[in-house]
């Protein structure tokens, strides 16, 4: 079987590419790289098939001159598969944006937080180590222990109230998640305070 170079050459940089893109947090980018990335993957598989050679019917021809129709198959199919990802992908790129003003993808709230309490415990950790290995502590290194202690301690209470804030939703799926513009959170915001200014009048 001969493959074509500049085609295995091709494939290999339009993947490379889709890889890179595929790797930042735009959607926008998210989906060109997997754009990108399916048209190489598609141009590997058909370069599975060797030359170019006469059509595959089942008589008439030569069975040594048909060319495989199996990756040709499979293409089409990947081809299918990758416009079903990109019509997913735009419809995330244009409700992320329409929600927050930006197709950016976030870190996960939960996932940081876990991180961040690690980085702290170690700091902590480290901290208490060098402390204990003074022999003989002056007030001043006591008062910088303490100031460091408390710095951690407000680290891990900024995050929790930013955690905090990042659930404020209404608690609806529908429109939190799937169909809520930014007009619905600020008149629901609004309609619940006149509410609570009416009965505390």
């Amino acid at each position: 079987m001969t493959v074509s170079a500049s085609l295995l050459a091709t494939a290999a940089v339009l993947c490379a590419v889709g890889g890179i893109l595929m790797l930042t947090r735009p959607l926008t980018r998210i989906l060109l790289g997997a754009v990108i990335a399916g048209n190489g993957i598609n141009l590997l598989v058909l370069s599975a098939t060797g030359r170019a050679g006469r059509e595959p019917l089942l008589y008439g021809v030569p069975l040594r001159q048909v060319t495989d129709p199996l990756p040709q198959a499979i293409a089409l199919t990947a081809i299918v598969i990758t416009l079903a990802t990109t019509a997913f992908l735009l419809a995330m790129a244009y409700r992320s944006h329409q929600l927050t003003g930006t197709d950016e993808v976030h870190d996960d709230l939960e996932d940081r937080r876990i991180a961040l309490r690690a980085e702290v415990l170690g700091e902590r950790d480290e901290l208490r180590e060098q402390y204990r290995s003074v022999s003989e502590r002056t007030p001043e290194e006591r008062a910088r222990y303490r100031e460091e202690r408390r710095r951690l301690r407000a680290r891990l209470r900024a995050d929790r109230a930013l955690q905090a804030r990042g659930r404020d939703a209404t608690g609806d799926l529908w429109h939190d998640v799937l169909g809520a513009d930014p007009e619905d959170y600020a008149t629901k915001r609004n309609t619940g305070t006149d509410a609570h200014r009416g009965d505390t009048g």
